[in-house]
């Protein structure tokens, strides 16, 4: 993953701008000087500056993988996202769950999309296989991390 930064506004209307390295030694002691001198110019400004520190090998390539499931072709047929979540309202194995439902090759992509879009919630600090437990929406089982978006 490559470094990318943000500004978005936050509630009470401030901006905030993120700085989100590809990795830990992100540009070195250079980039930790051109932090401080963003960091002034954002507080002269009246923003908020934060360097916020990279996501985890797995949680990162989860995400990825999830993020390639986000459009809404992969919710499907209509009334299988439904079906989908209604398969997981107790939380269980990925593949349990989404055999339960139907055939594996249509639904796993309605599934990945259910849980990109926080429908349904799955631990990410491990990589996604067939058993990892999925479970709905709001759920905080074991090595539960916050939804993708």
């Amino acid at each position: 993953m490559g470094a990318a930064a943000f500004r978005p506004r936050r509630a009470d209307g401030t901006a905030l701008l993120a700085d989100c390295p590809g990795h830990a030694g992100a540009g070195g002691e250079r980039a930790v000087m051109a932090a401080e001198v963003v960091a002034q110019a954002c507080a002269d400004v009246g923003w908020i500056y934060r360097r916020i520190p990279p996501l985890d090998d797995i949680l990162a390539a989860n995400l990825k993988w999830l993020a390639g499931y986000r459009h809404p072709r992969n919710a499907s047929r209509p009334g299988l996202t439904a079906a989908v979540v209604e398969a997981f309202t107790r939380p269980r194995p990925l593949l349990e769950g989404t055999e339960a439902v139907g055939d594996p090759i249509e639904v796993l992509p309605c599934v990945f999309h259910a849980l990109w879009h926080g429908r349904l919630t799955a631990g990410l600090d491990t990589p996604l296989h067939e058993r990892v437990l999925v479970g709905p929406q709001g759920w905080s089982g074991p090595g539960k991390r916050g939804g993708a978006g």
